[in-house]
């Protein structure tokens, strides 16, 4: 028993707890609002959302916050996928996210928003253009239609509607409300004075104006809630992009906001705006608490609690943030569904076993595409309905041998000996991780090397026969007698057939990754997809003058589109060279001889570095097929894809063997 003594929390200050208006907050991490898009055609939250969101409270944080929650179905939607929180039949779906979240001890926030100009613009596209109305602070041409400016009477049924919506919440069993007014949504247009140029009292120069129907909002709310609910209020502190809000005006909006809600939830930029998309939602090129800088300084500003945002998951950086007064509050999303279980890891000190998020964005890419936020590094993500009645052991243990500890490799053994099965990984280099330890030396590229290192650490402690430098061949497969054969092999990049290929000049991009001082001042990278573009971004980092060609007329995004927003901006303040719509016909010591629309084009350069994609070793894997009764081939040796298919594709068949 430890009686009286007290525990050395190594983040003790994460650990305090916090009240908002009079409602108690275990502590100081919060999950910030995430979006769901499966939602059914009644739109209603599904079973799937519920799971989704009660796998975060699980995991220890003080607060939940849900998706997008529509205050006017009619004008404020927008998009297909979003929940609509004057229809009164979304009560049920609601409540049962509401209680998920709340009987794990979390509180439950309920997003409420209003996309104001942006509204019903997916129904303007389809053709419907009487239902694609929309209303601003002031007539605006957007996207082939006219933007109507908000009469007094919409402005007060819009505030109106916040209102309702907020009791509406509350009604459901939230326990806190989330007023978003920033990122570019209705209440962010209105603060905008590029935006708002009224000049009545809603608009105009003057501040006080164009905040007015946010203030006004969160009075309304308030006197429906009562003073006991806690009203956060999410803002973005400056629009970082020229022509838009500074800090200055930030620090003025939450002066005017203080007294009127209870948190005030600092975040930057605005997704409506390519160029501050990767702001909004740091990039991997980011520093990490990229934006702590825009809460920090409206703290020292107002009374009011503040909460910060942003590329947020190191706990020594979140420590030192809450204990430094820089912010009360510090909120996470993407390093959520990374690691749901971040907080509780935090609290008992398990910190080396954190999944650390990427920052790679395949989980909104994948949330827009799919519905669910599958991630990269995380198999249970977006997957929290199917795992949540989960059986941890297996029917039946079996000896499964794994050929290639790569993503998938590894993912394969960690969950097939978690699952009671034994378990023989063999990798024929001296090294788990496979190929992508080749971008270990690349800056943004540090959580992938802390991933592929927690990876093999864990591979390490548990039960699991580790066989390096071991090639499996079908001779070495027979001889271990295994029940089942994963075959796990990769994939090695492909070398274009080009006059030159074989040049001294010539450089595959591993070898430019592990190399960079071989490939000279100058450099044309063939092959615009992620790995080139990525690879680009790291030579210019170098000091290296670098051009991307590229034979299709965009960069190839590799399913995950969203990250190529921030590669686009890193391509434009690195002055790299990107050439679409150009084929390479010949590579010569001086550079590359390419054909283009306009005709052929030289690109002179020091070294040409190919990045043209990867071809699966499917031969070689299919080479253990009958090696033993059952046999599966994953990851990419089957297809490449991304590090998400190989986690998901591992974790999933690993889970499926010894079922019967």
């Amino acid at each position: 028993p430890r009686g009286m003594v007290m525990i050395d929390f190594l983040n003790p200050h994460l650990f305090e707890p916090i009240k908002l208006a009079g409602t108690l907050f275990r502590n100081r991490l919060f999950a910030s609002p995430t979006g769901y898009q499966d939602i059914k055609n009644d739109g209603l939250l599904t079973e799937g959302a519920v799971a989704y969101y009660e796998r975060k409270a699980m995991g220890g944080v003080a607060s939940v916050a849900t998706c997008e929650g529509i205050v006017d179905g009619e004008l404020g939607k927008g998009g297909d996928y979003h929940v609509c929180l004057d229809n009164p039949f979304t009560l049920h779906s609601l409540a049962r996210v509401a209680h998920a979240i709340r009987r794990h001890g979390a509180v439950a926030s309920q997003e409420l928003q209003h996309a104001g100009m942006y509204a019903n613009r997916n129904l303007s596209i389809m053709g419907a253009a009487s239902k694609g109305i929309a209303y601003g602070p002031v007539e605006y041409e957007l996207d082939g239609r006219t933007i109507l400016p908000m009469t007094e009477e919409i402005i007060e049924r819009t505030i109106g509607k916040f209102a309702d919506a907020a009791a509406f919440a509350k009604q459901c069993g939230f326990g806190m409300v989330t007023v978003h007014a920033g990122h570019g949504w209705l209440l962010h247009q209105f603060l905008s004075p590029a935006l708002n140029t009224r000049t009545d009292k809603w608009g105009g120069k003057s501040i006080e104006n164009r905040a007015r129907i946010t203030v006004a909002i969160c009075d309304a709310i308030r006197k429906r809630v009562g003073l006991d609910f806690p009203i956060e209020i999410r803002i973005s502190g400056s629009e970082c992009y020229e022509g838009g809000y500074d800090i200055d005006e930030g620090i003025a909006f939450s002066r005017l906001l203080d007294g009127h809600v209870d948190l005030i939830h600092v975040s930057a930029g605005s997704h409506e705006v390519e160029e501050v998309f990767a702001v909004t939602h740091p990039s991997m090129f980011l520093p990490d608490g990229c934006n702590v800088k825009f809460a920090a300084e409206i703290k020292k500003h107002v009374k009011t609690p503040v909460a910060t945002v942003g590329a947020l998951g190191d706990p020594d950086l979140m420590e030192e943030i809450v204990a430094s007064g820089q912010a009360d509050i510090v909120e996470m999303a993407r390093a959520l569904i990374a690691d749901p279980d971040l907080p509780v890891k935090i609290r008992t000190g398990r910190i080396s076993e954190i999944r650390k998020c990427m920052r790679c964005l395949a989980c909104f890419s994948s949330e827009l595409d799919n519905g669910q936020d599958y991630c990269a590094i995380n198999p249970e993500a977006g997957r929290d309905l199917e795992l949540k009645y989960d059986i941890p052991m297996a029917k039946v243990s079996k000896k499964v041998l794994i050929a290639g500890g790569g993503i998938a490799g590894m993912q394969a053994a960690l969950t097939l000996s978690e699952r009671g099965h034994g378990v023989i990984l063999c990798e024929k280099s001296g090294r788990l991780g496979g190929t992508l330890r080749c971008e270990e030396k690349v800056p943004f590229k540090k959580n992938l090397g802390y991933y592929l290192d927690s990876q093999a650490k864990a591979i390490e402690k548990a039960d699991i026969d580790l066989r390096l430098n071991t090639e499996v061949t079908p001779e070495y497969a027979d001889s271990v007698n295994a029940d089942v054969i994963i075959s796990a092999m990769g994939a090695r990049p492909v070398k274009p057939r080009i006059a030159g290929i074989d040049g001294k000049n010539v450089l595959g991009a591993e070898e430019a990754y592990i190399n960079p001082e071989k490939t000279g001042g100058t450099a044309a990278i063939l092959g615009g997809g992620l790995v080139g573009i990525e690879l680009a971004i790291y030579l210019s980092m170098l000091g290296k003058k670098v051009t991307v060609i590229e034979m299709l007329d965009k960069i190839s995004d590799g399913g995950n589109f969203l990250h190529v927003l921030g590669l686009k901006t890193e391509i434009k303040r690195l002055g790299i060279g990107l050439h679409l719509g150009t084929k390479a016909k010949e590579i010569t010591e001086q550079g590359v001889l390419c054909d283009t629309a306009g005709g052929e084009r030289f690109f002179p350069a020091d070294t040409v570095i190919y990045a043209v994609g990867q071809k699966a070793l499917s031969d070689e894997a299919s080479a253990l097929r009958f090696c033993a009764p059952e046999f599966y081939q994953i990851g990419d040796c089957v297809t490449p894809l991304n590090i998400m298919n190989a986690t998901g594709t591992a974790f999933t068949i690993a889970r499926n063997i010894g079922r019967v």
